[in-house]
């Protein structure tokens, strides 16, 4: 019993003591917390004077900023007053002026004014003196003025036309001397400097046979396989008495080229019939495809052109089966190209567009879905549309003068078409075409009053004109000359330039016995 009660003291004992303890402890965290509040009370304390000062800092600095900026707007609106001040003085001084010189302006205005009265007086005296000569003159010399006006216009006339044609020779001569120099010069190394090819006849293709006994095969049973030929191809086969040969006919150089291939291969093969022929004319055809696109670009890396769209590429191949005038189109470009490059080079230009323009300037002969279009404007297209250079588009476009010439290209290209074209043996030409170029040459020369004979030489690029000297003067022969020449143009078309000569010859003939 005295064991429970000693521990129920001692228990006591320690819930006292743990009370007391925590008695303690929050006295001590009391004294903590008030000293952490003093502690904390006094730091803002000190913050907050910190603030104030730095607020004051702050505050005299923006105003010790604002005034300087104030005392410069002063400054500036005390200048601007100055200069102010300083256009109106000169306004001023420029208004005196004006008004000084309005002043004077009226005074010179009444003096002229009295001048024009007194010179309006002159002027009908002098005119009623000139009246009053006028008609003494006609009373002596017998003639109205009507009549004496139309006699000096006469002999003014027939002065001004001996002046104005011994002028014109002058010019001529002078500009034969210069321009027309070094024009011949350009012209004449170009061509000597660029191969040419002569035309060739290509309406037609002929294929030759081994033997006549192919002729049967390949003619077929009742036909059939010239029909499959002929439909395929879109060829005229002619098996007639020719020895050895099928004669191929065609309009277009690709499709007779396909049709003479796919003829070599039947033929090489030995079978011959319709499921065969088309399958052969459509392998022949992807190969001339193919073909035509080699071509196009073997002739640009010849040509050292670069970037060239891969239709133009093709379009380009095209041109080694057309011709114009019987003159192969692909030689026929790639001759202008070379030309234009030439003259490009020798006029200080770039040689690269000038090759490219010649190259691609009858690129619209090889399409045959526009036929109405002239081959000028569809090209001028066709290269719009496939991004060319613009002064390429432009020389292309204008090479006929279908288009307006923008560029120095242009007139390049179509000197160096008309040079490729007109040389001896680049076209073929119908005999009597020619002959008749010829005839009316020498007639348009026969026409004119004193003319006794004419004469086309030089296959028509010279006319010889023989007047009579008792008709026909010196000067009235260079007239002629000079006449003729424009009448030419006008009225004919021809190749190249003519070239007219007038001669007046005068013989003195007599006999010693």
């Amino acid at each position: 019993m005295e064991i429970y009660l000693v521990v129920i003291i001692v228990m006591l004992a320690i819930v006292a003591g743990a009370a007391v303890m925590r008695v303690l402890q929050n006295n001590l965290l009391k004294t903590k917390s008030q000293a952490i509040v003093r502690e904390a009370e006094e730091k803002a304390e000190i913050m907050k004077k910190d603030r104030l000062l730095e607020a004051k800092e702050k505050f005299l600095q923006l105003k010790s900023d604002h005034d300087k900026e104030v005392t410069q707007r002063n400054q500036q609106i005390l200048k601007e007053e100055n200069r102010i001040k300083q256009m109106e003085n000169t306004l001023k001084q420029k208004m005196e002026t004006f008004q000084r010189k309005d002043s004077e302006l009226d005074s010179l205005k009444q003096s002229l004014e009295k001048q024009q009265s007194t010179v309006a007086q002159k002027k009908e005296e002098a005119e009623k003196m000139l009246q009053n000569q006028v008609k003494q003159l006609e009373k002596i010399a017998g003639l109205t003025a009507e009549e004496a006006k139309k006699q000096l216009v006469e002999a003014l006339q027939e002065e001004a036309r001996t002046e104005a044609l011994s002028k014109v020779k002058d010019i001529i001569d002078e500009a034969k001397l210069t321009s027309v120099k070094e024009a011949k010069k350009i012209v004449l190394g170009t061509i000597q400097r660029t191969a040419a090819e002569q035309a060739i006849e290509n309406s037609v293709s002929v294929f030759n046979i081994e033997s006549d006994e192919l002729k049967g095969r390949i003619i077929g049973r009742e036909g059939r396989n010239i029909r499959a030929l002929e439909a395929a191809t879109g060829v005229e086969f002619i098996v007639d008495d020719t020895p050895e040969a099928i004669i191929l006919s065609c309009f277009d150089p690709i499709r007779r080229e396909i049709a003479r291939l796919a003829m070599h291969r039947l033929v090489t093969d030995g079978r011959i019939h319709p499921a065969r022929i088309e399958e052969v004319v459509a392998k022949t055809k992807k190969q001339i495809e193919e073909e035509l696109v080699e071509i196009g670009e073997r002739t640009c890396i010849d040509l050292q052109i670069h970037g060239l769209h891969p239709e133009l590429i093709r379009m380009v191949g095209r041109m080694r089966y057309r011709s114009s005038y019987g003159q192969n189109l692909l030689q026929h470009s790639r001759e202008v190209a070379n030309l234009c490059a030439t003259m490009a080079a020798e006029l200080g230009l770039n040689v690269k567009l000038a090759k490219r323009a010649g190259l691609l300037h009858d690129i619209g002969k090889v399409p045959d879905d526009d036929a109405e279009t002239p081959h000028a404007l569809l090209g001028h297209k066709l290269a719009e549309k496939y991004k060319e250079n613009w002064e390429v588009v432009n020389a292309i476009g204008a090479h006929h003068d279908e288009i307006e010439m923008t560029t120095m290209l242009a007139p390049i290209v179509q000197a160096c078409d008309a040079i490729s074209g007109s040389r001896p043996g680049a076209r073929r030409e119908d005999s009597e075409n020619y002959m008749k170029r010829l005839k009316t040459l020498e007639n348009i020369a026969l026409s004119y009053n004193g003319v006794e004979k004419a004469f086309a030489i030089q296959a028509g690029r010279e006319l010889r004109v023989m007047v009579e000297s008792e008709k026909v003067s010196d000067d009235q022969a260079d007239l002629m000359s000079i006449d003729l020449s424009q009448r030419i143009q006008k009225e004919m078309t021809y190749p190249g330039q003519i070239k007219i000569t007038v001669i007046r010859e005068k013989r003195s003939v007599n006999f010693a016995k």
